[in-house]
């Protein structure tokens, strides 16, 4: 779809990163194969609203360092020396490696590593196929959603909520745990627009005063990993000062006698001592939320990034069943939306036959996988080739002093397909290079909203580079994988889902622009039952179901006390929040976005500069039992003194160890399943 503004030529497409909000986009269209601006489509809940480090992707599109033929190793693993080689050589060379470790090991000694670099649901697929029908070791994906989910699940049944757009019914909003401003310009346009029209008043909750915090009416900053104990305090105080909805919690909920007896005794002065909020900020909030009908609760995923996020989440997801503002325009909750779409993707997943059983490991400790650990490896043989698609582990993973040590191991052979030269493509041995989502066809859905989209490639491909349908094609040919779906384009294989699941074609939906999946008003509000057989809210949640790990939590909503315990020796709990100009590694490679950050810095409470004699700009050590990197400090008020803050995720060698900040962050995994804690580090800070 292409349209001409003021002699300037404009292509459709959609933004494939890993953000709830998955843009439409108006690309413009340069010639010789290059774009130039790109801005916000008119697409409803894009509205024209794009965040500035996409606006400027021509800066990344057609960067110098793009990676622009396959790249073999030569010399010292890890010494970041490659010699040119062709595709055919490449594809040659993986394929005897693949069947070389396959012979010696087993199937499961491939480990195909990937994740959401893009979130098309065709060019993230293929790898995940490839893996399945051949037997490798299966993921556990768990950067991400992994705790998050089976908190919401566990209340609300069913992943998807109250349209966003509703927030222009609303009278307060509460953004619990995330930041819009650095991670979701548009909920900010629309909670701007409720400000704006409504008057609606804006509440955050959030460990530090981040840029959505600055422009809240009430920020509250409990000490990370405490969610779950607020949110009991806020629902003590609906209880106990008559604002819960009895006759909802009577008619939606499996609330009884028993959830109130337990609420009565979570007090706010019980939990002030756990948040390090005072009772009177706490009640000052709950009455607020308890006054007013039209409340929207945004449910973030940064407060879930804590080793009890499965038990705050749920806590939290408890607060509009109590006052029942699910019945009202603008009230209600929205976590995510992906349980909207009734996709059929198992042709498109390579499940619609019977595949080899496998092992499945969890990618958040890929460190301990690496180095053998049996927890980990199970009675399977050791992981001797990764096969790197869509992520960046050297720098995302958890613990990656660890993973940097796997990965230099000289009998793992390691596969990168990529679009830059990565710290992980760096320790590999071969490297691909990849197309950009302006350079292949994809089918995308969102979380954040209620469009289902598509994209088709707008320029060519610079140099030799491939997209991943097209490059795990010509392996699973070299391997003798014949399942169809390898033998289709990536257009053909959006038509395939898009049909299979009785939405439009492929040609139509892409003429349409979009196709808007919203539920009415008394589905999207659960009023015809929440996601559980009896239709009922789930104060009292089957954990079981949501984990093999579900003996450690709470029967009811509460405080699971499994964070990683400050202590005298690591007295500060460690934020690694998202940086507003990158997003997880995505443009930690462009000029302006590196500019606009500066350079990794800690922010550290006034009280707590003035009493480790610490100014702004010096140089500090943080460290606890995995490691110790130094950076540069900042003061930075709206955050409690136990509290420091890095945003991230720079690329290692923007440190001055030349090591990033998940060094410190631990690999164990949250409950009652699986999950990265990246939120839930004890620390030491020391001047340098």
């Amino acid at each position: 779809m292409e349209k001409t503004s003021a002699s300037r030529t404009f292509a459709r497409s959609v933004c494939p990163h890993d953000c709830p909000s998955v843009c439409a986009l108006d690309v413009e269209l340069a010639g010789d194969g290059r774009i130039g601006r790109v801005r916000g489509a008119p697409q409803p809940y894009t509205d024209s609203v794009i965040c500035a480090k996409v606006a400027r992707y021509a800066e990344r599109v057609h960067h110098p360092e793009r990676l622009l033929q396959p790249l073999l190793r030569r010399g010292a693993k890890g010494g970041g020396e490659f010699t040119p080689i062709s595709w055919d050589a490449a594809l040659d060379l993986l394929a005897e490696k693949i069947t070389t470790a396959v012979a010696r090991h087993g199937a499961e000694t491939v480990w195909p590593y990937h994740y959401a670099g893009t979130m098309g649901l065709v060019q993230r697929a293929a790898l995940r196929r490839l893996g399945l029908v051949s037997g490798w070791s299966r993921q556990r994906e768990t950067f991400c959603v992994a705790l998050a989910d089976p908190g919401w699940l566990a209340g609300v049944g069913v992943k998807r909520g109250v349209d966003a757009r509703e927030v222009v019914d609303s009278d307060l909003i509460v953004v619990w745990g995330g930041n819009p401003v650095h991670t979701q310009i548009n909920f900010m346009h629309w909670i701007q627009k409720a400000k704006r029209e409504r008057g609606a008043r804006l509440v955050v909750i959030d460990p530090y005063r981040t840029p959505t915090a600055e422009k809240a009416d009430l920020h509250l900053a409990p000490l990370p990993g405490t969610d779950g104990a607020l949110a009991c305090a806020v629902m003590h105080v609906l209880l106990a000062e008559g604002y819960a909805d009895r006759d909802y919690l009577a008619k939606h909920t499996d609330f009884s006698p028993a959830v109130e007896a337990h609420f009565a005794q979570r007090t706010p002065e019980w939990a002030a001592a756990i948040t390090g909020l005072s009772p009177a900020q706490i009640v000052e909030f709950a009455r607020l939320y308890g006054a007013t009908q039209r409340s929207y609760l945004r449910v973030g995923y940064g407060f879930t990034r804590q080793r009890n996020g499965s038990a705050a989440m749920h806590a939290v997801s408890c607060l509009p069943a109590i006052t029942g503002a699910w019945q009202y325009p603008g009230g209600g909750a929205l976590f995510g939306q992906s349980g909207l779409y009734g996709l059929e993707r198992r042709f498109l997943h390579g499940e619609d036959a019977p595949n080899p059983p496998a092992r499945t490991l969890d990618m958040s400790r890929l460190g301990a996988v690496l180095a053998g650990e049996k927890r980990d490896l199970g009675d399977g043989p050791p992981v001797s080739l990764l096969l790197v698609q869509n992520t960046n582990p050297a720098v995302v993973a958890p613990e990656s002093g660890r993973v940097r040590e796997g990965l230099l191991r000289e009998d793992l052979f390691t596969c990168v397909h990529e679009q830059f030269l990565t710290d992980t493509a760096k320790l590999a041995d071969l490297v691909l290079p990849a197309t950009t989502f302006l350079e292949h066809d994809d089918l995308y859905q969102a979380s954040g909203h209620t469009f289902l989209q598509t994209a088709r490639a707008l320029i060519p491909a610079p140099g030799e580079c491939r997209s991943n349908q097209v490059f795990i094609g010509q392996l699973a040919a070299r391997l003798g994988q014949a399942h169809p779906a390898f033998a289709l384009d990536a257009w053909a294989l959006v038509d395939r889902v898009l049909t299979d699941s009785g939405k439009p074609g492929a040609d139509a939906l892409h003429a349409a622009g979009w196709l808007d999946c919203a539920p009415p008003f008394e589905k999207a509000h659960f009023l015809d039952g929440f996601g559980h057989p009896d239709g009922r809210f789930r104060f009292a949640p089957d954990w079981a179901a949501r984990g093999e790990r579900h003996a450690t939590m709470p029967p009811l909503p509460d405080h699971q006390d499994v964070i990683e315990k400050t202590d005298a020796e690591h007295p500060f709990r460690l934020v690694a929040a998202p940086a507003r100009n990158f997003l997880n590694t995505t443009f930690g490679e462009t000029p302006t976005s590196r500019r606009h950050e500066g350079r990794p810095t800690v922010l550290v409470h006034p009280a707590v500069c003035a009493r480790l004699g610490i100014a702004d700009g010096d140089i500090v050590t943080l460290g606890n039992t995995r490691g110790a990197l130094r950076l540069h400090a900042r003061a930075g008020s709206g955050q409690l003194e136990g509290t420091l803050v890095v945003e991230s995720q720079w690329p290692n060698d923007a440190f001055i160890d030349g090591i990033g900040i998940n060094l410190l962050v631990g690999a164990e995994p949250g409950f009652p399943g699986a999950g990265a804690a990246y939120h839930d580090t004890a620390v030491w800070l020391r001047p340098a």
